[in-house]
């Protein structure tokens, strides 16, 4: 299992929760829900590191940090 961060939003203009893997440049996926949003970003994470691999790019280590809120 990866554990990268995932941030999930609600985006206005697409009407959809937005995912987003900061760690791995263009990882995004969305839903009409937060669980979908998490859902599609999984599958996103693991296609994001199958062309990694395919194409041997470096695949970044998970830093495991957690957001602090202000």
């Amino acid at each position: 299992m990866n554990k990268y961060e995932i941030i999930i939003f609600w985006s206005e203009e697409d009407q959809a929760f937005i995912a987003d893997v900061s760690e791995l440049p263009g990882c995004m996926a969305h839903g009409v829900t937060c669980d979908s949003a998490l859902a599609n970003i999984k599958d996103a994470i693991d296609l994001w590191i199958d062309t990694a691999k395919e194409f041997n790019d470096p695949i970044p280590v998970p830093k495991g940090r957690r957001l602090a809120f202000a």
